[in-house]
């Protein structure tokens, strides 16, 4: 292949990522997928000749400095750079006629699942293609992290019930299409890990939502809203779930930064609200009897003996990992939104 050729190796964290490692700890990066391709260096001569030698065995057209990639809009100022899919959400907008729509506060609003009662059936093919579409935005929008994957669970039977929480969703994003994250220059390398769990809160099958999101370099890098697969009996046991799934991302994340040569200064921080799940973690006697329990308990203690992560209390009021677990009202969703640092450089539409 001409990138081992040319001396690039494959990250194993992720397989689309490619590294040179040059001299002075330089680093040449591409990122690959399908038949685009994103390339950033510390030396612009590298580049100019990665380009060079791409285009005596592909064709290829150069787009200079990345704007807009697979949907999603960059920008870039002082203070570091911002994506948002602005262009996308108002195509989409625009396609189902919600330009003039009314706006709304929240993605969801409080306790829309909790009513049960049997509804009329809705076209399959289009419930699926908005919640298709919807699933990619939320890569730039965490705000509507838990939304999407509420209506995302009805793929196969929606009822007007599920396309009305759809067309909700649509109108919380009229509000503000070009809101996006921003990843600001900072000098203090760490990564944190806030998870959390609303335990039994799902009223038809009483299993638990996991979320999670990590920060790194201060900057919200990864985020995940979930049901779990079967039902804990108990809060502690389907928070220490959340913990393990969050521990597996940050380990993820080391990786990706061991493949980019970049050390960490400081342990990964994982922040949980609840002492009991925490307890598990740190008592084997009276947890052990269970067999996924115990694996899952011996995989975090070993992460954590190893000195790489530290697993931290958390009060429920600073646990902004709740606003992936539940709808809430606005003004409890405008406060965790706004600890997510999201903004818009866009003027308003």
């Amino acid at each position: 292949m001409i990138l081992n050729r040319l001396e690039y190796k494959q990250g194993q964290a992720d397989h689309t990522l490619f590294i040179k490692s040059m001299v002075e700890g330089k680093n040449a990066i591409l990122i690959v997928y399908v038949d685009d391709i994103i390339v950033t260096d510390d030396d612009l001569q590298e580049i100019k000749n990665l380009k060079k030698q791409l285009k005596t065995k592909f064709e290829m057209k150069d787009l200079g400095v990345m704007r807009y990639f697979l949907g999603v809009e960059v920008g870039r100022s002082k203070e570091g750079l911002f994506i948002s899919q602005r262009k996308y959400t108002l195509n989409l907008l625009k396609e189902i006629g919600m330009l003039a729509c009314k706006l709304a506060d929240t993605p969801l609003e409080k306790g829309w699942n909790v009513e049960e009662k049997e509804d009329t059936l809705v076209e399959k093919e289009r419930y699926q293609s908005l919640v298709g579409r919807l699933i990619y935005l939320s890569l730039t929008r965490p705000d509507i992290a838990y939304g999407v994957s509420v209506i995302s669970q009805y793929m196969h039977s929606p009822t007007q019930k599920h396309i009305n929480a759809v067309f909700h969703v649509l109108r919380y994003l009229k509000g503000m299409p070009g809101k996006g994250l921003m990843f600001k220059k900072i000098n203090e390398r760490r990564i944190e890990c806030f998870v959390d769990t609303n335990w039994a809160g799902s009223c038809e099958d009483n299993r638990s939502t996991s979320s999670y999101y990590t920060k790194l370099w201060s900057n919200v890098v990864t985020w995940r809203s979930k049901k779990q697969s079967v039902v804990a009996r108990s809060c502690a046991k389907a928070k220490f779930c959340a913990i393990t799934q969050g521990i597996c991302e940050v380990i993820s994340l080391e990786r990706m930064m061991k493949d980019l040569g970049i050390s960490l200064s400081q342990p990964t921080e994982v922040y949980s609200d609840s002492k009991s799940a925490i307890s598990i973690v740190k008592n084997p006697i009276q947890h052990n009897r269970m067999k996924h329990i115990r694996i899952n308990r011996s995989f975090i203690k070993k992460e954590i003996e190893e000195g790489g992560i530290s697993l931290s209390y958390i009060p429920t009021t600073d646990q902004v990992a709740n606003v992936f677990t539940k709808a809430v009202a606005r003004p409890e969703f405008k406060l965790l939104i706004g600890e997510l640092r999201m903004t818009c450089i866009y003027s308003s539409t």
